[in-house]
């Protein structure tokens, strides 16, 4: 008989610790709910995406898949087997592209043929023609996978997107707002939600605008469409459909997640870019040349600017139009 009391107080004892742990773990796994893994919310219960942002891909180096290369190149000792050219030679490692894979939907651009070539003669003269070089506003999608970073300020009818990049910014109307009346480097845009998927609609773009420091580009036909989605607290999904009836043959699609930057004192700095570009674009103006040469431990770089003939001396753009339309 105490055998018998003493198995059940021991079943007893049994029941209760693993019920025990079986609550602990009910209570882990609940955890998350309360965790930062929830995705917050404004009163409305929308999800609120307020807070500053920034992409970790190479998108802005190449929408599509990669390998290095010279950032700027030239033919080595194999012809198949690039070195880095003269303007960056002594940048070594750093003066090449790193590798990354694309975000570009099946991998492939649809060019239209001439657009095709237009993209490989922007690669190759990448120095001359990129705008981000000389600091002008990037454009929409290319501000998001920039580099640096941008931040969120979400209201009920507007959404506020403001850039580190050369101080650029745009508005997210969710309220009925007048056609814009020009042309705009980040376009237009309007918006709405679609669950919790904050849906935009972009377009009155300019031609002026790159997709990357590849060559993409667009017309100012560019059309795009644009979803934010939750993933957690701390990322979102962005995915941007593209559409331009000039240069693309269909539209196509990226997608990344974009991350939130979790420094308790990340913020904005300043990155107005204009006085850093001036030298560069309009050096070949001075009377007297500033920038002449640079010497290092191995090598010496000089540099001769030269004018453009014409009325090219005054282009600080190249269009992306159709050649009939510049």
């Amino acid at each position: 008989m105490p055998s018998l009391k003493r198995e059940a107080l021991v079943a007893l004892v049994t029941a209760v610790v693993i019920s025990g742990i079986w609550l602990a773990t009910t209570r882990q796994v609940r955890k998350p709910q309360n965790s930062s893994s929830a995705i917050p919310r404004r009163e409305d219960g929308k999800p609120d995406f307020s807070g500053i942002w920034q992409a970790n891909n190479g998108a802005n180096w190449d929408l599509l898949t990669h390998g290095p290369r010279p950032i700027v190149g030239q033919s080595g000792v194999y012809s198949d087997v690039p070195v880095l050219a003269a303007p960056v030679v002594a940048l070594g490692a750093i003066g090449w592209v790193p590798p990354d894979l694309g975000v570009v939907e099946g991998d492939e651009i649809p060019y239209q043929p001439w657009a095709a070539k237009r993209k490989q003669e922007n690669l190759a003269n990448w120095l001359d023609r990129d705008p981000e070089i000389g600091c002008f506003k990037p454009g929409v999608p290319r501000a998001i996978y920039m580099p640096y970073k941008f931040q969120i300020i979400q209201g009920t009818m507007k959404v506020l997107m403001v850039f580190e990049y050369a101080g650029a910014e745009r508005t997210i109307h969710l309220d009925q707002v007048a056609p814009y009346p020009v042309d705009a480097y980040m376009g237009h845009t309007v918006g709405h939600w679609e669950g919790d998927t904050l849906v935009t609609d972009v377009s009155s773009f300019t031609s002026e605008t790159w997709l990357d420091r590849s060559g993409d580009f667009h017309s100012d036909a560019l059309h795009v469409v644009e979803r934010y989605t939750p993933i957690t607290r701390d990322a979102f999904r962005y995915e941007a459909t593209i559409e331009d009836k000039n240069v693309f043959t269909r539209p196509w699609k990226i997608s990344m997640p974009i991350y939130r930057r979790l420094e308790p004192n990340a913020q904005l700095m300043e990155f107005r870019c204009q006085e850093m570009a001036e030298e560069t674009l309009l050096g070949h103006l001075r009377k007297n040349q500033l920038v002449k040469q640079w010497e290092g431990r191995t090598m010496r770089v000089e540099v001769t600017r030269t004018v453009p003939p014409g009325n090219a001396v005054y282009e600080r753009h190249f269009s992306g139009n159709p050649p009939t339309r510049q």
